[in-house]
């Protein structure tokens, strides 16, 4: 099954296309450095393949969200933002596959199917991600190309929301991060598509 994203980017034309590029960097090593907290999953492992049951439908899999909890984040926070960013997206800009804004500091968990928006803490909401949903969207790296890195991340604030609502990009939620993150916390897992 041809993945969504490169459907949507070719039209669904590929034949002959090579998506040979430089390895982009973590998008934290080009960001202000800040101090790491603790971030578990039961559902995902740093460096190891996404199971089906996280990767987007137009992969073959089920789109949920996976089970995040966090600690060790500094006393001071005063809310968190999710993310979840494909960094090794053939595109310029990466892919933004999750944004949560505005958890409550009390939040320090996530249960598996969050990302659908249903029953969120407090005054949280999704912003659309690239794929133009207000919510999780799963991994559909392009079939063929290498395996794609999925930052899940958890950015502890110094406010309790940031002065963002549900029409703006990601990429705004992600410069109003760089004034307000104090700490943030990472898992890195990843997934391929074989060729078919």
């Amino acid at each position: 099954m041809r993945s969504w994203c490169l459907h949507v980017i070719t039209g669904g034309h590929t034949a002959g296309m090579s998506l040979e590029r430089a390895v982009p960097p973590d998008p934290f090593d080009v960001l202000p450095a800040k101090p790491w907290f603790r971030l578990e999953s039961a559902d995902v492992t740093d460096g190891e393949l996404l199971a089906k049951t996280f990767v987007h439908h137009s992969a073959g899999g089920e789109n949920l969200s996976p089970q995040l909890s966090w600690s060790a984040f500094p006393p001071e926070t005063r809310g968190f933002v999710v993310t979840c960013f494909d960094p090794d997206a053939p595109t310029q800009s990466g892919f933004w596959h999750w944004v949560l804004v505005n958890l409550p500091a009390s939040t320090t968990e996530l249960a598996r199917g969050a990302g659908s928006g249903s029953a969120l803490p407090g005054k949280a909401f999704h912003v659309r991600g690239d794929t133009g949903a207000a919510a999780y969207a799963g991994a559909a790296p392009p079939p063929g190309d290498r395996a794609h890195r999925y930052v899940f991340a958890v950015h502890a604030l110094d406010v309790e929301s940031l002065d963002v609502n549900e029409s703006v990009s990601p990429a705004v939620v992600g410069f109003n991060l760089a004034f307000h993150t104090i700490a943030r916390a990472a898992i890195r897992p990843t997934y391929r598509v074989a060729e078919s």
